[in-house]
């Protein structure tokens, strides 16, 4: 019996030694494998954000060992029901920016708006943004330009970059939509924990952009009531009709797998209807608007992040990044900001991040999440790839430089409160 024990203690111990160097091998394999799939990510995102979460999906498939197969995620991602709902309400939601701006409902709103120059310069961007519209720092640019007389050009450009996506940052229908899907969170209540974010940058954009602003807005038009409630009644039906539909459905027992998604399609497509009712553009000019707005590219970029992120958590991915000897800060800020800042993107990085968070500390706080937002927000509005930062630049005819040193200050500051906050929170 002893000697058949050393037997078993000899073989376990050359089966170790034997097959030691081989893990290694394939571990090392899958780390080349996740970094060349976000490389490939980065390059092909300026592009083609969709198609690059698509083609690195695929590649860090290839390099992932014991993988179940690559058929399997497919199948999973594309018939799951609330990852195709998703898909469908974020691909209407441009259209209905298209619709109001081909209108002129976009118009009347901003042309309602009777502030005082310092507001009307930060509202009427930040109005304009509640809209995902490709190129809709170009649609906001021009407000910026008619209701900044007065105003340095630099200036004029840093601002309508920073409050063109600030109330993104808390809109329920923009970036955290599809995010806080993904991290498991009820989307209002992502809301509430973004919102001391979102009261830190408005007020380091008023301290150090707005402020030097002095000056007022001559209105042509005579005020109308019916200019301004219009579309913010169009714009804020959505978010609306999403929170009575899940709590009707919540309460009647209803559709709990999917109840989020289709409610928030019953919303979004109510407001649609909503901008061609009031818009009256007729039907002719529908097709037009859709071939504009590129709906298909929204929904397509939210099928490529959920088809990423099941693709890395079939991967054995997950267990070699447990290794990485780096902090929860460092990996959700610094990381989280320069890959915001690389992609010029906020749901690839955030999809990237995620995963990867939840592997070394097994689930997520709402705390963390609204950190890692933050900081990839952050880097999302610097970025030399950022298309508004692009649009706004040539717009404005002004360089890259003299924008980052308008923005530098606001964001250096709010990049070391997030930095403090999860020194102290994580």
């Amino acid at each position: 019996m002893m000697g058949r024990g050393n037997d078993l203690s000899y073989l376990k111990r050359k089966s170790y030694y034997d097959w030691r160097p081989f893990q290694h091998s394939m571990a090392a394999l899958v780390g080349i494998g996740f970094f060349c799939a976000l490389f490939l990510i980065l390059v092909i995102a300026r592009k083609s954000l969709w198609l690059a979460m698509f083609v690195g999906a695929l590649y860090l498939g290839i390099f992932s060992p014991g993988l179940p197969g690559i058929p399997k995620v497919i199948w999973d991602t594309f018939t799951d029901p609330s990852i195709l709902l998703l898909s469908l309400a974020i691909g209407i939601i441009p259209i209905i920016g298209g619709i109001m701006e081909r209108s002129g409902l976009m118009d009347d709103l901003v042309n309602n708006l009777r502030m005082n120059q310092k507001s009307f310069l930060s509202v009427s961007p930040a109005l304009i943004g509640l809209l995902p519209m490709p190129g809709g720092a170009l649609l906001s640019a021009p407000l910026v330009e008619r209701g900044g007389k007065g105003v340095p050009d630099d200036l004029k450009s840093a601002i309508n970059v920073w409050y063109r996506h600030l109330f993104i940052l808390i809109y329920p229908l923009g970036t955290l939509l599809a995010i806080s899907k993904v991290a498991g969170f009820n989307l209002y209540v992502a809301v509430l924990y973004t919102l001391p974010g979102f009261f830190i940058l408005f007020i380091l954009g008023h301290l150090t952009l707005i402020r030097k602003v002095h000056g007022t807005v001559e209105y042509k038009e005579r005020f109308s009531w019916k200019g301004l409630l219009i579309p913010l009644f169009i714009v804020l039906a959505a978010p609306a009709i999403h929170i009575c539909f899940m709590n009707i459905f919540r309460y009647l027992g209803l559709y709990a797998e999917i109840r989020s998604e289709l409610a928030l399609v019953i919303g979004v497509s109510f407001s649609l209807l909503l901008s061609l009712h009031y818009g009256r553009i007729g039907k002719k000019a529908i097709l037009p608007v859709v071939k504009k707005m590129k709906p298909w590219n929204f929904a397509l970029i939210i099928l490529g992040m959920f088809f990423f992120l099941g693709m890395f958590q079939a991967s054995d991915g997950p267990e070699n990044i447990k290794q990485l000897e780096v902090s929860a800060t460092v990996l959700l800020v610094v990381i989280g900001f320069f890959l915001g800042a690389a992609m010029g993107r906020v749901t690839a990085p955030v999809f990237i991040l995620y995963p990867i968070y939840i592997t070394k500390y097994s689930s997520m706080s709402i705390i963390a999440f609204s950190i890692m937002y933050l900081a990839v927000f952050l880097g999302y509005v610097i970025s030399p790839v950022h298309p508004c930062l692009i649009v706004t630049m040539e717009y404005f005819k002004v360089s890259y430089k003299s924008m980052v040193k308008r923005l530098a200050i606001p964001l250096v500051v709010a990049l070391g409160i997030v930095f403090a906050a999860g020194f102290i929170m994580l």
